[in-house]
């Protein structure tokens, strides 16, 4: 396939075939999911590889009109469908239970992605995305690291999390200012939690928000219940508590307020 002409590329487009081909590689279970969704193809240099591997229907989320223009004039396939669309914005109705999801994810929004990607976990079973090396390490930190997070704990309490690989500027046209990793996420095969999803997204948002505070100061605004005050985690920092410690400490607060 002919890579698209400079003047119709968008910026830090993905020129390496082998880094594409890679990424396409590290997706695990072509066979075992229902579709395939690209988020961002651009060009189609991902895309091509993925046609390689799946059998399965593949989905392209691209919000580009040009890149789409590209795209259904160099692609003929029948497993392909383009879907125009901001994958942020858009409902996601074409998901099936089981649909992978890949691509060189927009940097400026990578974390808004994977949060879009918590709210549909249930479809979702594995995701393999080229981010930014910083996001990528945030999203992969566990406890006890400066870049441990939000998104490191959310992420984390229904996916494994690992980076696969990083990747130089050079591979882009033009070159990013930054390097960048992918990532794979894959599903646990219990994600059903002893507490409210919900409730352990406002503890732990609350508990980063002013993650050098002592959680007894953070977590004020969530009104903790009296008999709560003087438990000893409270005295923890959010960056010292586990994903589980996390999932425990929302339990306790969850079951002192339904007393």
């Amino acid at each position: 396939m002919k890579v698209r002409p400079k003047k119709y590329l968008g910026q830090h487009f993905l020129k390496d075939q082998n880094i594409a081909r890679k990424i396409a590689g590290s997706l695990t279970g072509y066979e075992n999911y229902s579709q395939i969704a690209e988020l961002g193809p651009g060009a189609g240099v991902l895309t091509q590889y993925l046609i390689e591997k799946s059998y399965k229907h593949i989905f392209l989320v691209e919000i580009d009109q040009e890149s789409i223009e590209y795209l259904e004039h160099h692609f003929d396939d029948q497993k392909l469908s383009i879907i125009g669309a901001d994958f942020l914005k858009t409902n996601l109705d074409f998901l099936q239970p089981s649909t992978a999801l890949i691509g060189n994810f927009p940097y400026h929004i990578s974390s808004q992605i994977f949060f879009k990607v918590l709210e549909h976990k249930e479809y979702i079973p594995e995701v393999v995305g080229m981010i930014q090396k910083e996001v990528a390490q945030r999203i992969c930190a566990n406890e006890g690291s400066k870049t441990y997070g939000i998104l490191s704990v959310l992420l984390g309490a229904f996916y494994t999390r690992e980076i696969l690989f990083h990747v130089p500027p050079g591979v882009f046209n033009p070159p990013p200012k930054v390097d960048s990793s992918v990532i794979r996420l894959q599903r646990k095969p219990n994600v059903a939690l002893p507490c409210s999803e919900s409730l352990l997204f406002r503890v732990v948002k609350q508990g980063f928000q002013n993650r050098r505070k002592t959680l007894r100061n953070a977590l004020k605004p969530l009104n903790l219940p009296a008999q709560f005050s003087k438990d000893p985690i409270l005295s923890k920092r959010a960056e010292q508590l586990s994903i589980q410690s996390f999932i425990a400490l929302t339990a306790k607060i969850e079951s002192l307020w339904n007393q």
